[in-house]
């Protein structure tokens, strides 16, 4: 623990994520971006969205990664440390890789602006908590929700990243067209991709048994849930042969 631990940021920082969440759920409205963008409206600023997906997960990336690096190699070795890297580790692939891959369409530039807030808030909310307030024994690393949190962590990142591979793949450069996705677990639901990073950051809530992880966890089941239900009605409507066996979430349930 690198300095004084303050639990009021935390406790606030970890209440707007779960208020933020709980929110999305209640109004049940589809962000305004990708499938459900309305940047054809008169007056509607919008980025490339490959520009846009840099700009927004950057902060989630520089904030820790900042952090990190100011940090003793001694402490490289501890549980803390272990953990914010894996937070970084998603965001390097989120911001370097996969804004360079997307063919999304273009993104309004106020929920680019939105995206900056949330992630910095974020960013930084992880980062302190486990610079600052995280504790760990010195027997975290055989402890089970250690290793069963980095086993759902790395399963969820690999079928979030085999999701958006298989997603990337159906256009090609320039088009907009949408079509069927199919393979992987897109053969049971429509939010492959959205179910992958939910599973991610729930194993990331479990490794380090915090409660800003949970918030965060709690957030990304509510928005990415929220997207996998609109995307699936979408498909529906979009396609008379869509599977009428896949689920929008959770494979045979939701």
């Amino acid at each position: 623990m690198l300095g004084g631990c303050q639990q009021s940021p935390v406790v606030a920082g970890s209440a707007f994520l779960a208020v933020f969440g709980a929110l999305v759920l209640y109004f049940a409205e589809p962000a305004g971006y990708g499938k459900h963008s309305n940047w054809l409206a008169p007056g509607g600023t919008c980025l490339p969205a490959c520009v846009a997906w840099f700009l927004q997960e950057l902060p989630s990336f520089a904030v820790p990664a900042a952090i990190l690096a100011r940090q003793p190699g001694s402490l490289f070795g501890q549980p803390e440390t272990v953990l914010l890297a894996l937070f970084c580790a998603h965001y390097f692939h989120r911001t370097f890789i996969y804004s360079l891959l997307t063919r999304g369409r273009p993104f309004p530039a106020v929920l680019v602006l939105k995206g900056i807030l949330f992630c910095t808030i974020n960013g930084f909310l992880q980062t302190y908590y486990l610079s600052y307030c995280a504790d760990y024994p010195e027997e975290w690393y055989t402890d089970m929700r250690f290793s069963l949190g980095v086993f759902l962590f790395f399963l969820g990142m690999g079928i979030n990243i085999h999701s958006d591979y298989t997603l990337h793949q159906l256009r090609k450069p320039g088009e907009i067209t949408y079509r069927i996705p199919q393979g992987g677990l897109f053969t049971y639901v429509s939010g492959a991709n959205f179910l992958g990073e939910i599973i991610e950051w729930m194993g990331y809530a479990l490794a380090t048994w915090s409660l800003p992880a949970l918030a965060f966890a709690f957030f990304s089941l509510c928005f990415l849930g929220m997207r996998a239900f609109h995307h699936h009605r979408f498909y529906l409507k979009m396609f008379e042969d869509y599977p009428k066996s896949r689920k929008a979430l959770i494979p045979f349930i939701f």
